[in-house]
């Protein structure tokens, strides 16, 4: 589980520098590529060593074509629609999540080759529009490429600004809760007597509402203060994440879940808006790989130590993990107050 969090982190901000210098759509198949490759190697059955190093495979390619894909979306799309285009592709993303854990628990463990192998077909198809597809609208992609080429733009980090620095502290606690849920949810709900088809149930209970609000709560972020949004939402998370290891019930468990996937369905948009506001589009690919880095480098810590505060109390990792999100939350109202919190008031 790691060495997938682990090749992503490494990937994630290498790739959007490739994105800027050489086009979002290169980046983005092969990304598509990498990931099939380490999936389909799952065939083979091969020894745990092995294992290792094609669950790198997968986290380096699946975090590569996640940034190309959301720096694509920067590059083409105008800001005040920017919120409900982020929600299709968190949207797309969650969709995958509420087949994917529960048709897991129902083939085992002893099979669970074939869910990579699955993986890794969908992934090659995947690659079929990017490869038909026309030039991004709005802004050629490979335009915008060379102007960042001849220029030296691709090679730097991006402008720093407030808006993207609160957006990249809102990643981290992003993902301080999910990795705390990576590692500790399955066995919290075990420590609950849930069987698998349930543990399965509860991944699919949190991702349908996501797929349901994305698109709503992209509309919220370009119409709304996005800075409101996401703070209020994610505080809602972080609350949620403190509060599970405290309630006996399997059944409220799983309730609160969907509750909390409405509110992480409003607030990633709302963040991702805030992310690229004041950014260029020849720099999206540098800007979305500091927003992944952050949030994938706090799942990695959160897993980690998750596990082994889990194992000295259950409700250890939760509260660490929320506990860490909150004091980055509280910081965020400081950081983005002298920011344009509505996306029709930076276009005006």
């Amino acid at each position: 589980m790691a060495a997938y969090f682990v090749a992503a982190l490494l990937c994630q901000y290498p790739a959007g520098r490739l994105a800027d210098r050489f086009g979002r759509r290169p980046i983005l198949l092969a990304g598509l590529a990498v990931y099939a490759g380490g999936s389909l190697g799952f065939l083979a059955n091969p020894s745990p060593t092995v294992d290792i190093a094609l669950r790198g495979l997968q986290g380096a390619g699946a975090g590569s074509a996640e940034v190309a894909a959301l720096a694509m979306i920067s590059g083409a799309v105008a800001l005040e629609r920017r919120g409900r285009a982020f929600g299709s592709i968190y949207a797309a993303q969650l969709g995958g999540m509420a087949v994917g854990p529960l048709f897991g628990s129902l083939v085992g463990v002893d099979r669970m080759s074939i869910l990579f192998v699955a993986a890794g077909a969908a992934a090659l198809v995947a690659c079929l529009p990017a490869l038909v597809g026309a030039s991004v609208a709005g802004h050629d992609d490979l335009a915008a490429a060379a102007a960042a080429a001849d220029d030296g733009a691709g090679y730097g980090l991006p402008a720093l600004n407030r808006s993207l620095v609160g957006a990249v502290m809102a990643a981290a606690a992003f993902g301080l809760t999910i990795g705390v849920y990576e590692s500790c949810w399955t066995l919290l709900l075990d420590l609950r007597g849930a069987q698998d088809w349930q543990i399965g149930l509860s991944w699919t209970l949190f991702a349908f509402p996501f797929v349901v609000m994305a698109r709503p709560g992209g509309w919220l972020a370009d119409h709304l203060d996005r800075r409101r949004l996401a703070v209020g939402a994610l505080s809602v998370s972080i609350a949620l994440c403190a509060l599970y290891p405290f309630l006996h019930s399997l059944v409220w468990l799983l309730l609160l879940g969907c509750l909390e996937a409405v509110a992480t369905a409003v607030s990633l948009p709302a963040a991702q808006s805030m992310l690229t506001q004041y950014s260029t589009p020849r720099e999206a690919g540098r800007v979305q790989g500091l927003f992944s880095t952050a949030e994938t480098g706090a799942i990695a810590v959160a897993a980690g130590v998750g596990g082994a505060l889990f194992g000295a109390a259950a409700w250890a990792p939760f509260v660490a993990a929320a506990a860490g999100a909150a004091a980055i939350t509280a910081a965020l109202p400081f950081v983005w107050a002298p920011v344009a919190g509505r996306a029709a008031a930076v276009v005006q």
